[in-house]
């Protein structure tokens, strides 16, 4: 009985190794090939043996789409977008999860109770209204009015999320820390922001791939081409590929799209696995 049970365990777990290498291999092996076809040349591009490694790899593939398709000048924009974004966020979820937390009434549940209703609401629905409201204040065609977007629409969700971990923390810390003479805005920034650094590492990493990768508003708010971001230009090298056939240029962009994601994932993945497992434990 005792080596049937071995064999059953040992069986399914077998089972669940194979299963996870196989979905690995469906997810890395598109990535591989995209890798590799930004080596090659248009030529081999377009030979029949697709699967093919470049015979020789032709690096000259990342200078056309940095030089012709001005891809350093959208990496730059989806940096300071991204990373802006991400900043105005963090002091925007820190205070709101903080204040809603601490202050019980009836005017913090009814925020709370918007900021949950909004989880079921996508800011791609609200593109006309939002472009209409920006434009009424002079924000469209500019990186910054695409911040304050950014940062508000993923504000629910981040909110939702933080205030698990908050609610969480005894009062004891705040009032220790205010009788040796801080105040609120000081004890927010240094006694509770590191207590709950896991669930803000979540949110900022989750709304980063967010941010980096956004199409639609990007696509409306900003017309100016020097002021887009990666995505948009990225479709428009899409377009101008077509009709010049410099396919290499266009994979060798899609690299250069991925690669930060692909960074920022596995320096972060065991804080983002940590911080959904404390945040769906405290919550």
């Amino acid at each position: 009985m005792a080596d049937s049970s071995f064999i059953a365990k040992s069986f399914a777990r077998w089972t669940t190794r194979l299963i996870f290498i196989f979905l690995s291999l469906v997810v890395l092996y598109p990535l591989f090939w995209n890798l590799m076809a930004s080596l090659k040349s248009n030529t081999e591009l377009m030979d029949n043996n697709a699967f093919a490694l470049p015979k020789v790899p032709h690096f000259d593939n990342y200078a056309r789409a940095f030089r012709k398709a001005h891809m350093g000048e959208y990496m730059f924009n989806s940096i300071y977008v991204t990373v802006a974004s991400l900043v105005v966020l963090y002091l925007l979820t820190l205070t709101s999860a903080y204040g809603l937390t601490r202050y019980r009434n009836w005017l913090s549940s009814t925020i709370k109770t918007i900021y949950q209703a909004g989880l079921f609401i996508q800011v791609t629905v609200l593109v006309i209204p939002i472009f209409l409201l920006l434009n009424s204040i002079g924000l469209t065609n500019s990186r910054e009015g695409l911040i304050l977007v950014y940062a508000v629409g993923a504000l629910p969700f981040s909110v939702y999320l933080l205030t698990g971990y908050m609610v969480s923390l005894p009062m004891d810390y705040e009032e220790a820390a205010m009788i040796d003479g801080c105040g609120r805005w000081r004890t927010l920034f240094t006694i509770i922001a590191p207590l709950v650094q896991p669930g803000l590492i979540t949110v900022m990493i989750f709304n980063f791939f967010t941010f980096w990768n956004e199409y639609i508003l990007a696509l409306t708010l900003i017309y100016d081409d020097a002021k887009r971001t990666l995505p948009i230009g990225l479709s428009n090298l899409f377009e101008v590929a077509r009709y010049a056939t410099d396919w290499g240029a266009l994979f060798a962009a899609l690299s250069i799209v991925l690669i930060p994601t692909i960074v920022v994932y596995s320096f972060t993945q065991k804080k983002l696995t940590e911080g959904v497992t404390a945040g769906g434990i405290k919550g």
